[in-house]
């Protein structure tokens, strides 16, 4: 469901500049000089900010970049930010398909995708974050040990994406079609990801790592 228009989010937003990164582009090969951290994290559908926000307390000696497209999500997700700010954490409200426009290639450590949107239908194939078009940027950016985790409650989405991956030829490091049957405590369990949990519904997560591609991005 669309979450309601609020008319208070884009300029908030404005008035944060103790997170915000309003011209990611200006940046580009300059990361580590905007956001302090030894690996630097971006969360691509960074939706209303828990797992950012976690993430960057439980790891503060890591870098934690935020990117949501949707202004009304990222003001929540911003907002939550009040009085948490460090110098590891910095946040984007903007389309993640410029990504390779904000960071130079071998940047970025790690990529996480998590709960992204389906787009179920055959005809958004190529609105999917993990449709080959995302990641021909992905291991454009992503330093050559650097990582991509991927959790999500969508068995459909997760095996379209297992697939994608292999085709594109992105090496599976791990997996799991039940994340949570046991403690991950290196691992912020967001409100969202809880909801799905206290239904009883498995999390699906897998890591992959770059590898040499097998077939066209096309």
């Amino acid at each position: 469901m669309r979450m309601r228009k609020k008319k208070w989010t884009a300029p908030y937003l404005e008035t944060r500049e103790d997170v915000m990164v309003f011209h990611p582009e200006e940046y580009k090969g300059k990361w580590r000089d905007v956001v302090k951290g030894n690996l630097l994290h971006v969360e691509i559908g960074s939706g209303k900010g828990d797992y950012w926000l976690g993430m960057s307390k439980l790891y503060p000696e890591e870098a934690w970049v935020g990117v949501e497209k949707v202004v009304d999500v990222a003001g929540i997700a911003v907002r939550k930010s009040e009085g948490q700010v460090s110098e590891n954490m910095k946040f984007v409200n903007q389309d993640a398909e410029d990504l390779a426009l904000w960071f130079a290639p071998k940047e970025i450590d790690v990529i996480h995708l998590n709960f992204s949107d389906p787009w179920p239908k055959k005809r958004n194939a190529k609105r999917r974050l993990t449709h080959a078009g995302f990641l021909a940027r992905y291991e454009e950016v992503l330093s050559d040990d650097g990582k991509i985790i991927m959790k999500t409650d969508n068995s459909g989405l997760f095996e379209y994406s297992l697939v994608s991956f292999a085709q594109y030829g992105f090496i599976l490091d791990e997996v799991s079609v039940d994340f949570r049957r046991v403690e991950h405590p290196e691992d912020v369990i967001t409100e969202y990801e809880r909801n799905f949990m206290d239904k009883g519904q498995p999390i699906y997560r897998a890591i992959w790592k770059k590898g040499g591609k097998v077939c066209s991005k096309e």
